[in-house]
């Protein structure tokens, strides 16, 4: 392991810290290049629109016809932190959009290895599930995709990381 010193520009830390960000708070932002706290405003109104997000039409359509047609849903999720929390609100938001018949699955690194996996998949349809929904994962998962859609099973990936070139 590598630990690397940021530089603290002292004079940005120093208008962070004007403007009322917490004295730690303010090195370690000026560290990472926020330059004012109009950067650090989390409102909402500063979330991209959800259809500039490739694919949310389609998958919306998805989630109303599953939800309308009373399918079996299933969730995958990444066992860390984002990926408990993106399972709970999942599972949460599903039943409140009324989903009847919804799981969720989160793999064992150690035993099953990351992401969405073939064997994955395969657990997901004996479950008896219809749509595998993925949250903070499978974005580089092309097996498991491929091995759960040519089980039948309807593929939705939910994952905040960043893209291939080729996506599942």
């Amino acid at each position: 392991m590598q630990i690397l010193t940021r530089d603290v520009p002292p004079r940005t830390a120093w208008t962070l810290e004007q403007a009322g960000v917490h004295p730690l708070l303010s090195r370690l932002f000026a560290a990472r290049g926020i330059q004012s706290a109009e950067e650090l405003d989390d409102g909402l109104a500063k979330l991209l629109p959800p259809q500039s997000l490739k694919g949310t039409e389609a998958a919306a359509q998805l989630l109303a016809d599953a939800l309308a047609a009373q399918k079996r849903l299933c969730i995958v999720a990444d066992y860390d932190c984002d990926g408990a929390t993106a399972c709970a609100v999942g599972l949460r938001g599903l039943r409140m959009l009324g989903a009847q018949h919804v799981s969720y699955i989160v793999p064992d690194r150690v035993v099953d290895g990351y992401g969405l996996t073939a064997p994955i998949a395969q657990r997901v349809q004996q479950s008896g599930a219809n749509v595998l929904i993925t949250v903070d994962n499978g974005i580089a998962s092309m097996e498991g995709v491929a091995q759960a859609q040519a089980l039948g099973l309807q593929v939705l990936v939910t994952d905040h990381h960043l893209p291939a070139a080729t996506l599942p």
